[in-house]
């Protein structure tokens, strides 16, 4: 799918605002405060600018931004949408310094729409768990952080972040920092999150020996052997889901909104 950047919605600041209540509103402008469809009337004047609305059921005033990312923000909303498809269209993700240099805001606030936009591509960790009955689950860590070579003062080497991923085959993906890779650590997040009918993969690390039992089945391959797909009987084991994910992330020093919540509070993605 191609974008194309010199679309008005990017750079005009009406055209933005209509395509958004398009998207928002697609059968008629409705109140974000009360709901109701029937009684609301745009309001004209200079005094208030356009895009504004007024419920004659609440009495309410609102425009397209009341109860979104957009509300109490003076960025405009065309910046929003550009900002919006830079970060969807990055495989490695955006950094807030190249987003202030490429649409024209101050770094404090590009560093404050990329957290929103994050916020809004959250998805919640879903009620029956990751995986399900006949589905693959695969688990794996990697750790983050910098070279000792690209530090000022390279006395000691970098202190490196303990990063696990969780990847439904197919469906969603999440990841959380943990102290270390031990069963006692890994063990809490895996089971809250990952359905106890799903059907793990992961590698031949120890720690989750003892994790794969509680499942309906368990596999794993052995990267130490240089094996990287093992056939079984229900399903191939491999960690591909996993890599996909994790490895771009890794190499682009990753940070993870997973820091602000619970166990995988970062389930964002879709592999």
């Amino acid at each position: 799918m191609s974008i194309n950047l010199t679309d008005p919605i990017f750079h005009n600041e009406d055209a933005a605002r209509a395509d958004l209540e398009s998207i928002r509103w697609p059968d008629g402008v409705t109140c974000p405060h009360c709901g109701s469809p029937d009684k609301v009337k745009p309001l004209g004047g200079n005094s208030m600018g356009p895009g504004w609305y007024h419920c004659g059921s609440c009495r309410n005033k609102f425009t397209v931004r009341t109860g979104s990312i957009f509300e109490r923000s003076h960025v405009p909303l065309h910046k929003w949408r550009l900002a919006f498809q830079l970060m969807a269209s990055s495989k490695k993700g955006i950094s807030a310094h190249q987003m202030h240099r490429m649409i024209g805001v101050t770094y404090q606030t590009a560093w404050f729409m990329a957290h929103r936009i994050r916020e809004a591509m959250r998805s919640p960790v879903p009620t029956d768990g990751l995986g399900g009955a006949n589905k693959v689950v695969e688990a794996d860590e990697t750790f983050i952080g910098g070279k000792a070579k690209n530090r000022a003062f390279r006395k000691e080497p970098p202190r490196k972040s303990a990063v696990m991923a969780l990847v439904e085959r197919y469906g969603e993906v999440g990841s959380n920092c943990v102290a270390n890779v031990t069963a006692k650590e890994l063990r809490p997040i895996i089971v809250q999150v990952a359905s106890r009918k799903s059907y793990p993969m992961t590698v031949e690390l120890c720690s989750y020996i003892s994790i794969g039992k509680e499942f309906t089945g368990h596999s794993a391959v052995n990267h130490g052997k240089d094996e990287y797909v093992r056939p079984t009987r229900r399903f191939r084991t491999y960690q591909h889901g996993r890599e996909l994910f994790q490895h771009p992330q890794a190499r682009h020093l990753w940070r993870l909104p997973a820091r602000l919540g619970g166990p995988l509070a970062a389930l964002s993605c879709r592999v």
